[in-house]
């Protein structure tokens, strides 16, 4: 009778044991779930071409818009395995609007830098790593980082005029939170969202978008062929080429009219294309040049956005204005000798009674200062 008493003890001891193994794994497996889950989020940013101006005859086209924040929460997440703070210190930039962000903006600029070339995919995923986690872990932080991402891209895609391919709007900022007990971190990585890339629609593969970086660089080493050791004749080079070649898109309908292929393959572009080329060629010769955005105000009275540039010769920052030098003649005809160097390495006196720079490319954007122009034109 005893015996039978033990063995129904130990049985009941043994079923509670088992009992309490199977609630503890249960516990376990929701809090890893938690912990290995955590929250996903896509910040898209949107940025869209503007349109400017042209002398003769006014266009219409959407100013550039304020990313808005989207959040998406996606239901399944494989965790990552990137618990590194991806450092891009070892990229050395040296650009004008670099120059002037805030190091977590540098950060996100030289992931850029770095990657370029994988980029050209549109589907490579750019790794930030946990670089953001102290800030992102603050109130706020993720807002600021979006801040920090829009100046990033910004400055990135008016320093570099070759990576015409790259739609911003497409590229997705992306913050994963693990938390595991009391403690959280932030990985964070670029990518196309639920974008199938983020090329633009003219080239969306690698292949297409070689194809026309060898068609830019063919016209390029034909006009760089006849440099010279003198700045200003090279200058004055790569304004006359603009002026003389392409001819001002001012339907709207075609591709490409705000980039350097439009500008220097299809010779077809409107001011912002006018402008990316003359900086492109100009940093191709090392020749310090940046690309101003603002309105322009023709003899009509009519103002609109607007794009040009400064570059700098003998020490001295110069505005230059390809787009006006080349103006729409109505009626036909070809426009005088004068007419083609009104706004040929001009100072302040010339420049500012029709044009006025704004350093702010998005509403609520960054505010970026451009060179301090000369106030007198240059004479040679």
């Amino acid at each position: 009778m005893k015996e039978e008493l033990k063995d129904k003890i130990t049985s009941i001891i043994i079923f509670l044991i088992i009992i309490g193994i199977f609630s503890a794994l249960v516990v376990f497996s929701i809090i890893a779930i938690q912990e290995f889950t955590g929250n996903n989020k896509e910040l898209a940013f949107s940025q869209t071409s503007e349109n400017m101006y042209h002398q003769e005859e006014k266009t219409v086209e959407d100013d550039i818009e304020t990313p808005e924040i989207v959040e998406n929460p996606i239901n399944k997440i494989e965790k990552t395995n990137n618990t590194t703070t991806n450092d891009y210190s070892s990229t050395k930039v040296d650009q004008y609007f670099y120059n002037q962000l805030e190091e977590e903006s540098r950060i996100i600029y030289r992931a850029f830098e770095s990657n370029k070339e994988q980029m050209k995919t549109g589907t490579y995923q750019i790794e930030l790593g946990t670089n953001f986690s102290e800030l992102l872990s603050k109130e706020n932080g993720q807002e600021k980082l979006g801040d920090y991402y829009q100046s990033a891209i910004e400055a990135y895609t008016y320093d570099n005029a070759e990576v015409f391919y790259l739609s911003p709007k497409k590229m997705y900022l992306n913050i994963e939170t693990t938390t595991k007990g009391g403690d959280t971190t932030y990985n964070v990585y670029i990518n196309s969202g639920k974008e199938a890339n983020y090329l633009t629609e003219e080239f969306a593969s690698k292949e297409a978008v070689n194809q026309a970086i060898a068609q830019i660089e063919q016209v390029k080493n034909e006009i760089l062929q006849h440099k010279t050791d003198n700045t200003y004749e090279n200058i004055k080079m790569i304004h006359d080429y603009l002026v003389d070649s392409i001819h001002y898109e001012s339907s709207l309908a075609k591709e490409n009219i705000y980039n350097i292929y439009g500008a220097l393959v299809n010779k077809e572009c409107v001011c912002e294309g006018y402008a990316r080329a003359f900086k492109y060629l100009l940093d191709e010769l090392k020749i310090s040049c940046v690309m101003i955005i603002g309105t322009g105000t023709n003899a009509q009275g009519e103002t609109e956005n607007h794009a040009w540039n400064y570059v700098q010769l003998n020490g001295n920052w110069y505005a230059v204005d390809a787009t006006w030098d080349d103006p729409v003649i109505i009626g036909g005809g070809t426009a005088s000798e004068a007419s083609k160097y009104k706004y040929f390495l001009v100072g302040r006196e010339i420049i500012d009674q029709d044009h006025t720079p704004s350093g702010q490319f998005t509403e609520g954007g960054k505010t970026f200062s451009y060179p301090n122009l000369s106030n007198t034109s240059y004479t040679n």
